[in-house]
């Protein structure tokens, strides 16, 4: 059955904020529009919500279809809904913020994108749209929320040493952390499982790690609170 609505309605975008860490960077992932308005600027993936759609599927396919990035995990940020954020008319959009590792293999800008490139999370171009506005928003979430929850292992390579664990928090939190006090709390967690132990010449050989997800699962089944 059709139903006229006395009220007009907006339309609905997601955008993407993606980071990454290069080395001891923080990387964010942009792609320069293809089409107005902004065409030639850089800004967050994104785009229109279809309408038999599902806000995260939208998001994803959207990456997708202007990176060529499939993510595995991505989270609702916040819903920008300014009445001028977009020259095209009324639109909200739905912002999520996504962790990857960082990888230039199969990068591709398609679609309404004509390039995809990772930039430096603190020294970017000027973005269309809301989306500066949008980033700052999701660097002060990621801030808070790898304190609190182990999402900063979705940027790390599978194995990985606690100097790499150390300089990723310090990354993400921009602030120095002290070395034994850091390496003392997060073994104490037992999320950590040794795997090998890698010598790259003198010195001491460093001893590799993986994150444990089974055992964070069981443990936050139980009511474990994650805290650095």
């Amino acid at each position: 059955m059709l139903h006229s609505y006395e009220h007009a309605r907006p339309s609905v975008t997601v955008d993407c904020a993606v980071f990454g860490l290069d080395g001891d960077q923080l990387s964010v992932l942009l792609v320069e529009r293809a089409v107005p308005p902004f065409e030639g600027c850089w800004a967050l993936p994104g785009g229109f919500v279809g309408i038999d759609e599902d806000l995260e599927a939208a998001a994803r396919r959207e990456l997708e279809e202007e990176t060529g990035i499939a993510l595995t995990w991505l989270e609702q940020l916040y819903t920008f809904g300014a009445p001028d954020r977009d020259p095209r008319g009324r639109v909200i959009t739905v912002a999520f913020y996504a962790l990857v590792k960082t990888t230039r293999d199969g990068l591709r800008g398609s679609t309404d994108a004509r390039d995809a490139r990772w930039f430096p999370a603190d020294a970017h171009p000027a973005l269309a749209f809301d989306h500066d506005a949008i980033l700052a928003v999701a660097r002060a979430r990621l801030r808070s929320k790898v304190s609190w929850q182990p999402v900063g292992f979705e940027l790390l390579p599978e194995r990985f040493t606690l100097t790499q664990l150390q300089q990723l928090y310090e990354t993400v939190l921009g602030r120095s952390l002290d070395k034994r006090n850091f390496r003392r709390k997060v073994l104490a967690l037992g999320l950590l499982a040794e795997t090998e132990v890698r010598s790259s010449g003198p010195g001491r050989p460093a001893r590799l790690y993986r994150f444990d997800r089974d055992e964070y699962a069981r443990l936050e089944a139980e009511g474990f609170v994650f805290e650095l």
